[in-house]
């Protein structure tokens, strides 16, 4: 990756076509690393979804499971042992350090989990060693990965898990290639592992201006090319990825021409999208849930009282009207109502005399201060995070709780949330497979020694949600499992770790002069396929 910190975003975005015309995309947010492994973040791996590949993944616009670098799997009858094929003449890109010596094979993808699943691997502690998806949803799982042949590998786990191809397709169990590590391993650079990636995808990563742009070139050579697969091969020389927060201004970029493609519009913006005459207003369904999160090492909040009251305490009609553009809908529900297992849920009934009257017999009649995080880029699962830390703040401020509103730039808010410094934490997710295990495993599970998950950032850990949880994991019927996913939703909402504010449906800007782009509607979106008129 060359070092591009003193070069403008203007002028990646005008860099001249090598065979075809550039795309640019107007993106929410900075990648936190460039390695998958270590983010769940869905503004990362909509960067790194165009550079590495899994053994399978979601069909774009689709809940459809799809073979990947794994050409075909089978399952043994009990349930336990996955074996993947994997296709045959797979090119690895190369960037200045490195140039492969030969194709994915097996032991890419041994090497690929067994840095996440052993503690002794050379790889294991660099870049900090969280391995997000990894840890929430296969370590206590996953037995062992083991080499068959070049193309065979076996995943062994210890006890049947129904999403488990679902979970395989999570852009964050992306392959990386075992011989460019081996190389930097020798080098001593083990730390550019992460920074300067290696995929099979369709884009490799040209050039990245520190929370400016991010610039990727077309590698012509990608397997989806190979296949005569049109919609995982380069169109376009290169995408360009102009980083802008404000959902305003990346719609003004794209009237502009500047952004062939506008992640995540306000809503309130479709009319002007639709009557520019140059952008498309394409509907983007989305499966996600947005919440805000109280932290357990707060004394305040080990108080289940407290944490009622404080959910009583919220308007939340009004509120979801207003951070949703009108498209949102207000549920209690931790699964979203557009997947199955959804729960029928309402919100926390608004009633600021019963919050006062909790509030009192927890020990604070006169309320408590705090600090409420606003997630600072739109997200279908959160749009205006400021505007919805603003309604809390001041419902809460009629019950005598004062709330300051704390941001960060993404990547930082991320970052610290994960370490736990949040004390209101407002956090979210987007399905990126079709089980509804994600989400509330995600960002509510605990592992089996009790260690919150990654993501969960308030650090609550259940006992009865987390062996509802396991125990829907571990069986294959839909209905079972339905009931299971609904039983742990009723603990959820009877023990207030969280309040759910919603998601929604969210459109995306596309100048009419692309084409074929199709929103993703688990997973992030593929640039694969599409091309500039």
């Amino acid at each position: 990756m060359r070092s591009v910190l003193g070069l403008c975003t203007a002028a990646l975005l005008m860099s001249a076509p090598a065979y075809s015309a550039n795309l640019s995309v107007c993106l929410e947010g900075a990648p936190e690393i460039f390695n998958p492994q270590l983010s769940s973040n869905g503004t990362t791996l909509t960067v790194l979804g165009q550079i590495y590949d899994n053994l399978v993944s979601v069909k774009a616009g689709t809940s459809e499971i799809q073979p990947a670098l794994a050409e075909s799997w089978s399952v043994s009858d009990d349930g336990k042992t996955y074996t993947f094929k994997l296709r045959q003449g797979v090119k690895w890109q190369a960037n200045d350090q490195f140039t492969p010596s030969r194709d994915l094979n097996s032991d890419d993808v041994v090497f690929t989990f067994e840095r996440m699943m052993r503690d002794d691997h050379p790889y294991a502690k660099v870049s900090g060693g969280t391995f997000v998806t990894f840890n929430t949803k296969l370590s206590d799982v996953l037995e062992k990965v083991e080499k068959i042949d070049d193309r065979t590998v076996a995943f062994t786990l210890d006890a049947p898990l129904a999403p488990f191809i679902g979970i395989m397709a999570h852009q964050s169990l992306a392959i990386t290639s075992a011989e460019y590590a081996d190389t930097l391993l020798k080098a001593g650079a083990q730390d550019q592992f992460d920074r300067q990636p290696i995929g099979t995808g369709p884009f490799r990563l040209e050039a990245y201006q520190q929370d400016a742009a991010v610039r990727l070139a077309a590698f012509p050579e990608t397997w989806g090319a190979a296949i005569g697969d049109e919609t995982r091969t380069p169109k376009v020389d290169a995408v360009v990825m102009a980083i802008s927060a404000d959902a305003s201004v990346r719609l003004q970029r794209a009237l502009a021409g500047e952004c062939h493609i506008a992640l995540y519009p306000n809503l309130t913006d479709l009319k002007q999208i639709e009557d520019s005459g140059t952008l498309n207003a394409v509907p983007t369904p989305v499966a996600s849930t947005g919440f805000i999160t109280f932290n357990f090492k707060q004394k305040e909040f080990q108080n289940k009282k407290v944490r009622e009251a404080l959910a009583h305490a919220i308007n939340m009609k009004p509120m979801v009207d207003v951070v949703y553009d009108g498209k949102g809908k207000v549920t209690g529900s931790l699964v979203p109502p557009a997947l199955w297992g959804t729960a029928d849920l309402g919100a926390y009934d608004y009633d600021p005399e019963l919050a006062k009257k909790l509030l009192a017999e927890a020990g604070y009649p006169d309320g408590f201060s705090t600090q409420l995080w606003a997630i600072p880029v739109a997200r279908p699962y959160m749009p205006h995070g400021r505007r919805a830390a603003e309604f809390i703040q001041a419902d809460w401020a009629a019950i005598g709780v004062k709330a300051e509103i704390i941001s960060y730039e993404w990547s930082e808010y991320i970052t610290r949330s994960r370490q736990g410094e949040a004390q209101v934490g407002m956090f979210g997710g987007i399905y990126d497979f079709p089980d509804p295990s994600q989400i509330p495993n995600n960002y509510f599970g605990c592992d089996s020694t009790g260690k919150p998950s990654p993501s969960n950032i308030g650090a609550w850990c259940n006992d009865e949600f987390n062996a509802l949880m396991k125990k829907a994991g571990e069986i294959t019927d839909q209905a079972e499992r339905e009931k299971l996913y609904k039983q742990a939703q009723d603990v959820f909402h009877a023990e207030v770790p969280a309040v759910i504010l919603g998601g929604a449906d969210t459109i995306t800007a596309v100048n009419k002069s692309v084409k074929g782009f199709v929103p993703a509607i688990f997973g992030a979106n593929r640039l694969s396929g599409v091309s500039v008129e």
